[in-house]
């Protein structure tokens, strides 16, 4: 599944090498930056011209925090390749103003002409980004209230301490993921099965945040053998 994600990307860079790139963090992604470090050590992509952009990061957090999405990003990806560090981009979760943090990313985005491709995870309740599941979903870049269990699996972060981890995050908005202009979503794992089902096969609600990118007509879902079972649709 990484490896296949780590070649899209690298087709897309070899195809337009100022590409714009949504990129996730927490545990599904990890085996794909390091198909990614493999394939820029071999010299099979050049990140130079290449822009990022990152999902979400924890409110209340400063970057260079251990546990910050932003550690984590340079730790697993930014500093073992070429990207320019002007063209990476982070939500900054300790300015004292979240909503004005929210429209300058999303002026940033669309500075750059928006997102060529967005890649994501999927939460067991089915939240993409931080968009949890809730009557309503905000549409563009805005800050979250997480849900206890998407607390507990952050929690890996702060040493094992669900109490540790932030409440609140900021989060590109699901009308910014469905900007994108393609969308790839990752799934690994039989704890993500339901919700990979809900997501392909269930109605389109805001009570399962995944299921909007049916609304999307370029989407893309590379899974894991564990996570498709309950499928019915035919998969290759």
């Amino acid at each position: 599944m990484a490896r296949a994600v780590a070649l899209r990307i690298t087709k897309l860079v070899a195809a337009k090498p100022a590409a714009v790139l949504g990129l996730p963090t927490g545990r599904t992604p990890v085996r794909l930056y390091a198909h990614l470090r493999s394939l820029f050590a071999a010299g099979k992509i050049d990140f130079s011209r290449v822009t990022t952009f990152n999902l979400d990061e924890f409110y209340g957090l400063p970057s260079d925090h251990p546990a910050s999405y932003r550690s984590f990003m340079e730790e697993h990806l930014f500093k073992h390749v070429n990207l320019n560090w002007r063209r990476i981009h982070f939500l900054n979760g300790m300015d004292s103003s979240p909503e004005r943090e929210c429209r300058r990313y999303e002026a940033a985005i669309a500075r750059v002409g928006g997102i060529d491709l967005q890649i994501l995870g999927i939460g067991t309740n089915g939240h993409i980004g931080f968009n949890e599941p809730a009557p309503a979903l905000q549409s563009d870049t805005h800050l979250a209230r997480l849900k206890p269990e998407t607390r507990r699996s952050n929690a890996m972060l702060f040493d094992g301490r669900v109490s540790a981890v932030p409440r609140e995050a900021l989060s590109m908005g699901v009308g910014t993921i469905l900007r994108a202009r393609a969308v790839v979503l990752m799934a690994n794992g039989s704890r993500k099965a339901d919700a990979v089902k809900a997501t392909v096969e269930g109605p389109v609600t805001t009570r399962m945040p995944a299921s909007l990118l049916q609304l999307h007509r370029n989407v893309e879902l590379i899974l894991e053998k564990a996570a498709a079972p309950k499928l019915h649709a035919r998969m290759r």
